[in-house]
């Protein structure tokens, strides 16, 4: 197997991508800390830990999915995590992209998730069993399903991954080109040489630290959507119709 030569790595490790490795070591660290000591009255970073913690398994696993969504808090609880640091990337100087913004990431996400409740639904009621259910709905005249399995089939089983993506990626990038655009104009309107002009990039430069708020909501918004979207296709997958 040929050896990757050294502008080779430089091009394969980029800054997006050690954002990505970023993340994950924030994010395994802060809980390993965190929980280091548990104290029967907690600390702050063991409270916040416990509240995320907390927040994924009862207000997204067990009240979306049921009693058997227990077994799917650590994944869901890492994925609000995972998907919330790195999108923070985007409003922090120096940073200020998410690797969100490049489609690559929401894909591996979403093909994830997708690939969990699939193999969720096919363990639960049967590979046969699951897809038949799915894309055969009962109760409809046999004529019908010429019109409904398609539609089905793609909005299942070929649309929820894609749509899981497009909506991450889509808000995310937005926001990187939203605060691009209000920085550098005002930037380029504080070096024209008109005073008028010159003014202008107050405001400017005022719209740019609004949008970072707004885009602060936007970071937890999404995550949260992300994360329960995915629990959603799981509690799907268990159904008993099925």
């Amino acid at each position: 197997m040929p050896s990757l030569r050294g502008s080779e790595w430089g091009l394969a490790f980029t800054k997006i991508t050690f954002m990505v490795w970023l993340a994950v070591a924030i994010i395994i660290v802060y809980f390993l800390v965190s929980y280091r000591n548990p104290k029967i009255v907690p600390t702050k970073k063991q409270w916040l830990a416990e509240s995320i913690y907390g927040f994924a398994r009862n207000g997204v696993a067990k009240e979306v999915i049921g009693h058997e969504g227990i077994r799917f808090a650590p994944y869901l609880a890492t994925l609000f995590c995972f998907i919330t640091v790195t999108n923070a990337f985007a409003i922090i100087p120096f940073f200020q992209i998410s690797p969100n913004a490049h489609i690559a990431f929401p894909v591996v996400l979403g093909v994830v998730s997708y690939v969990l409740f699939i193999v969720v639904g096919i363990r639960k009621h049967g590979f046969v069993s699951y897809f038949k259910a799915n894309l055969f709905v009962p109760g409809i005249p046999w004529p019908v399903y010429f019109l409904v399995t398609p539609i089905e089939l793609i909005s299942t089983f070929i649309m929820r991954p894609v749509t899981l993506a497009v909506r991450l990626f889509a808000n995310m990038f937005a926001g990187h080109l939203m605060l691009l655009v209000f920085t550098l104009g005002g930037v380029a309107m504080l070096n024209s040489s008109n005073i008028f002009v010159q003014g202008l990039s107050v405001t400017s430069f005022l719209m740019a630290i609004v949008m970072t708020f707004f885009e602060l909501m936007v970071i937890v918004l999404q995550a949260y959507v992300f994360t329960m979207l995915t629990a959603s296709y799981v509690q799907g997958a268990l159904a008993d119709e099925h």
